[in-house]
């Protein structure tokens, strides 16, 4: 099956479903289909790994003790950046309409009744992908100035040389790029760093822009949003 043109392990998938069995059912099979799967139990181990990883799909379980599939992809679909835009798929073994309907409403992307066949499943996870890939294809390249920064790949040239990048100098930027010229709270981009006082953000910050400005010191580029945090403003 092809997964987006995705090669193996290539797709971090997160499980959430406080069924044991289930949810290690659902990880073996899915790694057996080439995906990179992370389990979690409930709604707060499920946010901890959000904050801190990336994924390309998460799917919620909706009948969970404590918080429900449906609340944890509301406080999924406030967050910032990335994390915020991560496509949803929910199991659930309601049947109702209105169930769907409240699913669809909180933020998922598409809602799979229990029991269901594992085809039909990889063959949703599949479309949802492409859909969510699709979207991201217009912001892969951007310009700025005599810089590019391809934030599929991860790359900066200037003057049509490669440009060395730090791994946390390319996840800023990624995140920067996922919505260019909008302002990103600055504590949200600490997310996960080793100093998630945003000191460590300033640092990368001010080290860019003397890679990527023609005057670190009056950036065009990458600019400061007073008591919010950074942007991104590509030509």
């Amino acid at each position: 099956m092809n997964f987006a043109d995705a090669p193996p392990k290539s797709r971090h998938l997160l499980v959430v479903d406080d069924d044991d069995r289930i949810r290690e059912l659902l990880k073996e099979y899915l790694t057996r289909a080439g995906f990179r799967v992370t389990g979690a139990p409930g709604g707060d181990p499920a946010r901890r790994l959000l904050a801190t990883l990336d994924f390309d799909l998460a799917i919620f379980d909706v009948m969970m003790p404590g918080e429900d599939g449906f609340s944890l992809t509301r406080w999924l679909r406030q967050q910032r950046g990335k994390a915020g835009r991560t496509p949803v798929l929910m199991l659930t073994a309601l049947g109702e309409a209105g169930d769907r309907i409240e699913g669809l409403k909180t933020g998922a992307d598409d809602y799979l009744g229990k029991p269901f066949e594992p085809e039909e499943l990889l063959l949703r996870i599949e479309a949802i992908l492409r859909r969510a890939g699709d979207q991201a294809q217009p912001g892969g390249v951007l310009s700025l100035g005599r810089c590019r920064f391809n934030s599929d790949r991860g790359e900066l040239t200037c003057n049509g040389e490669p440009v060395r990048l730090t791994e946390a100098e390319v996840t800023l930027l990624q995140t920067l790029a996922l919505t260019p010229h909008e302002p990103v709270d600055r504590m949200e981009l600490a997310r996960g760093s080793v100093d998630p006082s945003g000191r460590a953000v300033d640092v990368q910050v001010t080290r860019l822009r003397r890679k990527i400005e023609d005057d670190a010191k009056a950036p065009r580029y990458l600019q400061t949003v007073r008591g919010i945090g950074y942007k991104l403003a590509p030509d």
